[in-house]
């Protein structure tokens, strides 16, 4: 489970962090979707995908942090993955819907070996 929480949690660590240091083109990119308030939505965006990557990633409460991804993930790709017109976004829905699977995964297994909080959690 190490290695799978390690390819997991990276693309939200590393488009959390992107999103800190593009903060204004983040959100002129969501408000380009019609979104309001994006800066609240952004600033949660970001907590969602440091703070549940992180938890993944360490196996510190990784079933609550497989949960705060999807959480974030599933509308995410509702909202902005849904041109099935473009092929680029059928790409980016479909690999999407592979680390949702991903994230089922950690659900129901948990941390695993080499997790900081281990055991039924």
């Amino acid at each position: 489970m190490l290695v799978a929480r390690v390819f997991l949690s990276s693309i939200f660590l590393f488009s959390g962090v992107k999103k800190i240091f593009a903060f204004s083109a983040t959100q002129g990119f969501m408000a380009q979707y019609g979104m309001k308030m994006t800066g609240l939505f952004l600033i949660l965006a970001i907590l969602f995908e440091v703070g549940g990557g992180l938890s993944v990633l360490l196996g510190y409460f990784p079933r609550l942090g497989a949960l705060a991804l999807l959480l974030f993930l599933v509308p995410t790709t509702a909202v902005f993955h849904r041109d099935f017109a473009n092929p680029a976004q059928i790409i980016q829905f479909s690999k999407n819907v592979a680390i949702i699977g991903g994230l089922v995964a950690i659900l129901a297994a948990g941390g695993g070996e080499f997790a900081l909080r281990r055991g039924k959690r």
